[in-house]
């Protein structure tokens, strides 16, 4: 395991550190780093970028945390449909939920169409929502499509959280809001907490919702269109540095910041939370606001779907008529075809690898006393906290001629690259998955096995991996699932046609002309279907536990 990170990830990280801090003569300088700072396109790009991060977790913990507080307090009509259907966003990649922004939110789309109809704007001058206040549009698109991850966190930590503290500070007569205050809400921030860093780090880093957006000044794009420059010029790889330092100094500031006000006493709870049954007034106003929340979350879903059967939308409300041959014609195209084989080879021999690692890694970690297990575990959790951008970046700096790993590009193919770049970003959550199963599963059977004479692989093989079989299956399913549909590897390691996965797909019919968005639209779908069934199937073997997937 040290082997394959040394290898895979520290490496790539290292091979951008030494060029971006490297002179013409191969010495130390500090010159490429303070261009970027000195040059205010990349200080715009670097501050738009934590604008987008920060508003973008706020806002999840806005909309994710009362919609967390009231599932796990109280009981409503429609509660477990609701919770599902509230985990919508998570069945689409965000920037394909932008095709469908786009095209209701455009200066030509639905919404400025029907304020047109309502005399509310003049046709001749309407209202340009994304060219204007794009930022805008990329940050309420995160909120969205990400807040799913924060609202499984805050729900894992209120239901571990031992509802006898919450008593007896209201038999002291504490009012509610100062028990949330002072008591629920400190014991839950490490829930709130994971899954507010994961999202910043996603949202501070994200390439594929600016891109559609044409959204050029945040420093991800500035990256990615500077990939044509990568071998005579420094600078790409002082971005992504500069970058990688952001995030990791937020990530620290935050950690320090929240242990330093960190409460302890939570534990896990003794005994079960009882659900209060409000009145039936009240109870249906909880349900209201599930389904506002779930409509509002809804509309990229709505968007993109209603893109995918429009036979034209253009400044009309809805489409002026609806068919179902993009989706065939998608499945038939050349480029989507290819795109869908070279997307299930790489996710396959991905997710492969990460059940072998993950396994491997959670025994250690779980059945062993052995030294540095809990660095080990750490090492797993990393490649949640380093931005995805930077690791495809790190990984084509490495494989350009002259390095040390070019061999890794067969010819121009990055096949080998790609396997290994979408196995260490999803490790994580076959780790975690497996490491439940270990936790549930009592060591003994392990020994009595051995105790009649099996060896201790041969017990892990016949005894203890069928019965973590449904955690396997569950992470294993969200390692694929994920790695299939993964942007910011596919779009920067992907560069000709042949080897594209659906992602750089999806992208380059965006931006063709003719139907090329309505098909982007059914290719979109089509992964949604496909990532809403696995992500079922992971939540129904899971259940709760599913938000710790989520956790640095």
């Amino acid at each position: 395991m040290a082997l394959f990170f040394a290898c895979f990830f520290i490496a790539p990280i290292w091979t951008t550190l030494r060029v971006a801090f490297a002179d013409v003569n191969g010495g130390f300088t500090l010159d490429h780093i303070w261009e970027v700072f000195r040059n205010p396109l990349y200080r715009q790009g670097l501050w738009n970028s934590f604008l987008i991060g920060i508003f973008s977790t706020a806002g999840c913990v806005v909309l994710g945390l009362p919609l967390a507080l009231v599932f796990t307090r109280y009981d409503f009509p429609g509660k477990t449909l609701l919770n599902s259907l509230l985990l919508l966003p998570m069945i689409i990649p965000p920037f394909v939920g932008a095709i469908g922004v786009r095209a209701m939110m455009g200066q030509c789309g639905a919404v400025n169409s029907l304020l047109i109809n309502l005399g509310l704007m003049s046709a001749e001058h309407p209202v340009d929502w994304l060219g204007s206040s794009q930022i805008s549009g990329v940050i309420i698109l995160n909120i969205l499509t990400r807040f799913p991850i924060l609202y499984l966190n805050a729900c894992a930590a209120l239901a571990n959280l031992d509802p006898a503290l919450e008593e007896a500070a209201a038999n002291l007569g504490c009012k509610p809001l100062d028990r949330f205050r002072k008591i629920t809400l400190p014991l839950i921030m490490p829930g709130v907490f994971a899954g507010g860093t994961i999202i910043f780090i996603w949202s501070f880093t994200d390439l594929g919702v600016p891109l559609v957006f044409d959204f050029e000044r945040v420093t991800a794009v500035q990256i990615f269109n500077l990939l044509k420059d990568i071998s005579g010029n420094a600078l790409p790889y002082a971005l992504v540095v500069v970058m990688m330092l952001f995030t990791v100094l937020c990530y620290v500031a935050s950690k320090l910041l929240f242990e330093r006000t960190s409460v302890t006493g939570g534990g896990r709870a003794m005994t079960a939370r009882e659900t209060v049954k409000l009145p039936s007034g009240l109870a249906w106003l909880c349900t209201l606001l599930f389904v506002v929340s779930i409509a509002v979350i809804s509309l990229p879903h709505l968007g993109v779907l209603l893109l995918s059967v429009s036979t034209d939308w253009y400044r009309t409300v809805l489409p002026e008529g609806f068919t179902l041959r993009h989706y065939h014609d998608v499945l038939s195209y050349e480029l989507t075809l290819r795109a869908i084989a070279n997307s299930v080879k790489y996710a396959t021999i991905a997710t492969m690898l990460d059940l072998v690692l993950g396994v491997g890694v959670a025994y250690v970690c779980v059945r062993t006393k052995i030294w540095g297990r809990q660095i080990l575990d750490a090492m797993a959790m990393l490649p949640l906290t380093v931005p995805g951008l930077v690791m495809a970046f790190g990984y084509l700096a490495m494989s350009r001629e002259g390095e040390s790993f070019h061999f890794l590009m067969i010819g121009e193919n990055p096949a080998i690259l790609l396997i290994i770049a979408y196995a260490v970003r999803r490790l994580p959550y076959v780790v975690r998955s497996a490491s439940a199963g270990f936790q549930q599963i009592s060591p003994e059977l392990e020994d009595a096995a051995q105790n009649l004479g099996a060896s201790p692989l041969r017990a892990l093989r016949v005894i203890t991996l069928p019965l973590i079989a449904p955690n396997l299956i569950a992470g294993g399913l969200l390692a694929f699932s994920f790695a299939m549909l993964e942007v910011s590897d596919s779009m920067i390691l992907a560069q000709q046609a042949a080897h594209y996965p659906i992602t750089k797909a999806i992208y380059q019919m965006i931006s063709a002309l003719g139907n090329g968005p309505y098909l982007a639209a059914a290719l979109g779908v089509w992964a949604m279907v496909f990532l809403g069934i696995t992500l079922i199937g992971a939540g129904l073997m899971l259940g709760k536990k599913l938000g710790a997937m989520f956790r640095a």
